[in-house]
């Protein structure tokens, strides 16, 4: 039996050993529309909860409107050119528009990567185009802290001072922030470094709420709702879902919060998976380009599968990393834990309020290691850095997987071709 996991470009071809039973975890058929404008058109037109974009502008000056980076194949451009269109006819100069790209504490997306971001050149001909950097002080603006979780809050000042605030994104699981897009694009999209790194702490990331597809008492989207009511003014979101073969199937538009949950609640029903049991061995991506850019955004993959590995199970992933590893921090977080182990490296987590920058990444693939064995299959990896994965590596894939159904004396694997974007359930969904 062959099947194809999402892989760089083109995806990666795996031949099952003989007598394997596979149970394959992917999203269900959707309908995607032949012209993928009408959904944005329609999404536009049908604004949830606030007024339409055109109405909104009308005695605006000025507009931002925040697109995710490059690790998001977000279809930006379907809706950037609509919408910019519609501010420009209800009255604001195309030179107070700026797009900003939302980058946390990603590095900023320059020259032809962010032609390919934006996928219409005629944005950069027309609006200011600009990438956020979370450690450059003056850029920010501070709001004090939050209530409930004691946050310190800085939002880039383009964004807070702008008459209309827009943040656009991809609604997919976060295995942190529970879904992607909406609130998220705000905060850590354009927060300062300090914001960033206080809910990205291990009181955060150790919380049993801050999971995939969870967003009841999960303290990282409790943060982020918080944060976005300290900003004047109405804050829109455009929201897109994809299905697996990246066609846009769902847009919604309006007030931030409730057109990002109207998203949500679309999303629930392809990514959140029942499959009613746990899996000895389970074969998995880090979703294909641009996510398995690096060796930081695959530790997603290894997460979101945890429900469904038994306990001393082989976790199998494949990444293209063509990146290579991501961050020096991430890489010096690594080596940390390479050296240490992960509980002592836990340890010195615990009392920090403010995270190093990508530790958490490193945080995060604690939770898989503490179920079972994990193995990498990412033959573009150096190996001066491969060495630092805290995981097995592997050479050959068709024999890893023949070998762990050995291992565990069991011709049983459940298989997730489109890695973090589903996530499985061993018996029933998380609530909220």
């Amino acid at each position: 039996m062959k099947i194809q996991l999402a892989f760089g470009h083109h995806g990666l071809d795996v031949t099952l050993p003989p007598g394997a039973d596979a149970t394959v975890v992917r999203k269900p058929a959707m309908d995607a529309p032949a012209e993928s404008h009408e959904l944005i058109r329609n999404a536009l037109a049908n604004p949830i909860g606030s007024e339409s974009l055109s109405e909104a502008a009308k005695d605006a000056r000025s507009a931002c409107i925040l697109i995710c980076d490059i690790t998001r194949p977000v279809p930006n451009h379907l809706f950037l050119r609509p919408m910019i269109e519609q501010l420009i006819d209800a009255g604001i100069a195309s030179q107070a528009i700026t797009v900003l790209v939302a980058t946390g504490l990603h590095r900023p997306n320059l020259n032809e990567e962010l032609e390919e971001l934006l996928g219409d050149p005629w944005v950069q001909q027309n609006v200011r185009v600009e990438n956020h950097y979370a450690r450059n002080e003056e850029d920010c603006v501070l709001f004090g802290r939050t209530k409930k979780h004691d946050v310190p809050v800085g939002l880039n000042k383009t964004f807070v001072n702008a008459d209309i605030k827009i943040a656009t994104g991809l609604v997919e699981p976060h295995f942190m922030a529970g879904y992607s897009g909406g609130r998220k694009v705000i905060a850590p999209g354009v927060a300062h470094h300090e914001t960033i790194r206080t809910f990205h702490s291990a009181r955060f990331m150790e919380s049993p709420f801050a999971t995939s597809c969870n967003l009841q008492q999960n303290p990282l989207h409790e943060t982020q709702l918080e944060i976005v009511e300290m900003l004047k003014g109405p804050v829109f979101s455009l929201n897109t879902v994809l299905d697996e073969h990246r066609n846009l199937v769902y847009a919604s538009f309006g007030e931030v919060i409730k057109s990002h949950l109207a998203a949500v609640e679309f999303a629930r029903a392809s990514c959140e998976v029942v499959v009613g049991r746990k899996f000895k061995t389970v074969l998995t991506s880090s979703a294909g380009y641009p996510l398995d850019k690096t060796y930081y955004q695959t530790v997603k993959g290894m997460v979101t599968p945890v429900d469904i590995l038994e306990d001393g199970g082989d976790l199998i992933i494949v990444s293209e990393c063509s990146e290579g590893f991501g961050s020096d921090e991430f890489l010096q977080a690594q080596k940390k834990l390479v050296k240490l182990g992960p509980q002592a490296f836990l340890d010195t987590l615990l009392d920090k309020s403010l995270a190093d920058v990508d530790e958490w990444q490193t945080e995060m693939q604690l939770k898989p290691m503490r179920v079972g064995r994990i193995q990498l299959f990412a033959p573009k990896l150096e190996a001066a850095t491969a060495k630092y994965t805290g995981v097995e590596l592997i050479g050959d894939l068709d024999l890893a997987i023949a070998e762990s159904l050995a291992r565990q004396d069991s011709n049983e694997l459940a298989i997730i071709p489109e890695g973090p974007y589903v996530v499985p359930f061993a018996n029933s969904a998380l609530p909220g």
